[in-house]
C-alpha cells in the first residue's frame, strides 16, 4: 500500500497528459513487478523450474555414492576339521606324552595339527600351520604307515631339523594330510617341543 501512495503522489505532481501516459506506463510497470516479483524484492523460479531441479544431496548420500564397496572373507580358524561322512570314516590314533591313546574318526584332507588342535591335544602349532617352525612334531609309529605318506618337501624337512627328538619317522603335524590310505595311522607326540622358527634365523 505504501508503494502504491507513493506513485499517486508523483502522479499529482505532474501534467494531466504526462501524468497520464507515465501513469499507465508505472501501472503496467507496477503490475508487471508484482506477478514477477511478488512484492518481495527476491527472485523466485518459475513453478515448471523447481519440479525439475535436481534434489540436494546430504553429506551423508553423497558419503555413501562416493565410497568403495569392499568385502571380507572371513579367514578359517585353525583347528577346524570337517566332520566325516558316514563310511568314509578315517581311524587315527594319538599316544599323548603321558603315553595315553586316543582314537579319532576324521575326514579325508584334515590335517593332524587341525585334528590334535580341534580334540584339545597338546599340538603348539606357533606358525599357525605354515610350515615355519618344529612345534607340530609328531613321530609316526608305522614305518611302513610312514612310507604311504607323500614324500616332506625341503621347507618341511628344514624345520625338522630343528625339532626335539628327531627320529626316521619324524613329520610335521601341519604337512600330514590324511587320506584312506593311512586309515589306522598311529603317531607319538614327542615329550616335548622346540619353540625356534624360521625366522629366527633370518638376517639380522
Amino acid at each position: 500500500m505504501a508503494f502504491w501512495r507513493e506513485v499517486g503522489q508523483q502522479l499529482r505532481r505532474l501534467p494531466k497528459t504526462a501524468a497520464g501516459d507515465i501513469g499507465l506506463t508505472q501501472s503496467r510497470r507496477c503490475l508487471s513487478y508484482s506477478r514477477t516479483w511478488k512484492n518481495t524484492g527476491i527472485t523466485t523460479h518459475p513453478r515448471a523450474d523447481t519440479n525439475t531441479r535436481k534434489p540436494i544431496q546430504s553429506t551423508w548420500q553423497r558419503y555413501n555414492s562416493a565410497r568403495r564397496a569392499f568385502s571380507v572373507t572371513a579367514q578359517a580358524a585353525h583347528g577346524h576339521i570337517t566332520p566325516p561322512k558316514a563310511g568314509e570314516e578315517i581311524n587315527i590314533t594319538f599316544i599323548d606324552k603321558d603315553g595315553t591313546k586316543i582314537d579319532f574318526q576324521v575326514a579325508e584332507g584334515d590335517n593332524l595339527l587341525d585334528i590334535a588342535q580341534a580334540n584339545d591335544l597338546e599340538m603348539e602349532g606357533a606358525c599357525g600351520g605354515s610350515c615355519a617352525c618344529s612345534t607340530c612334531h609328531v613321530i609316526v609309529e608305522d614305518p611302513d604307515m610312514f612310507d604311504k605318506m607323500e614324500e616332506p618337501s625341503d621347507d618341511e624337512n628344514d624345520m625338522l631339523d630343528l625339532a626335539f627328538g628327531l627320529t626316521e619317522t619324524s613329520r610335521l603335524g601341519c604337512q600330514v594330510i590324511m587320506t584312506k590310505d593311512l586309515d589306522g595311522l598311529v603317531v607319538r607326540l614327542p615329550s616335548m617341543t622346540r619353540n625356534l622358527q624360521a625366522s629366527d634365523f633370518g638376517s639380522k
